[in-house]
């Protein structure tokens, strides 16, 4: 089931509840996650559509099709609620400038980030492996990019209908990934245009600052709940 915005022609795909299992073999840990229904991005979010709700074009490679990339989280986050107010439906996160902090709010109407759990079980949409399909097939990575990002939505997608879930850019989620280790740093999925194949994997972690971490690689798409 597709979901479209006005205007902007923002795309959602309906993912159905389930569940997930995450793994950090960083600490030898998994834990099961719960998933309610909700609404995630068909494609990244464009440097198009980034430009139109926030007037700012931050990325290095320069398409209206490409995924926006070179933005932080808070960037990001900072797009999700500008794209709330424009269709008047409640801010998801409020933060504090000074530090880096937030409330993220579970139960507002609004555009979002998708949270890691969120992300890998769209990522994966019901396959028990760690990739979708043949990696050429389904993502832009170092041995076929040839060095730079892609319009969105040129390779196969899963089974949900999602685009570009695995490389062309990484994606940032909305959760901290050990704040008793890494303070604030967020977390990021997917891979990217310039990683190897190992490192375009539904279940790989990195994270970094959610403030100052901005590089040509690395992106988002927007969820909404139902």
């Amino acid at each position: 089931m597709l979901q479209q915005s006005d205007l902007l022609n923002i795309e959602m795909v309906e993912v159905p509840k389930g569940e997930i299992l995450l793994r950090d073999d960083r600490i030898k840990a998994q834990w099961l996650v719960k998933i309610e229904p909700f609404l995630l991005g068909k494609w990244l979010v464009t440097q198009k559509v980034y430009q139109a709700v926030t007037g700012e074009s931050p990325s290095s490679f320069r398409g209206d099709q490409l995924p926006v990339e070179t933005v932080s989280w808070r960037d990001a986050v900072a797009f999700c609620n500008a794209l709330s107010a424009r269709y008047g439906l409640q801010k998801c996160y409020a933060f504090d400038d000074q530090i880096d902090d937030f409330i993220f709010d579970h139960e507002a109407n609004g555009y979002r980030l998708p949270t890691e759990a969120e992300w890998e079980y769209a990522c994966k949409a019901g396959d028990k492996s760690n990739r979708y399909g043949e990696l050429n097939e389904i993502a832009w990575y170092k041995d076929n990019a040839g060095k730079t990002p892609h319009d969105v939505g040129l390779k196969k997608p899963n089974a949900l209908g999602l685009y570009d879930m695995l490389g062309n850019v990484w994606e940032w989620c909305t959760d901290v990934y050990d704040g008793t280790v890494y303070g604030s740093y967020r977390i990021i999925r997917g891979g990217g245009w310039c990683d190897e194949e190992r490192s375009c994997l539904a279940t790989n972690r990195r994270r970094s600052h959610p403030r100052s971490f901005k590089i040509d690689d690395l992106g988002f798409r927007i969820a909404r709940n139902l």
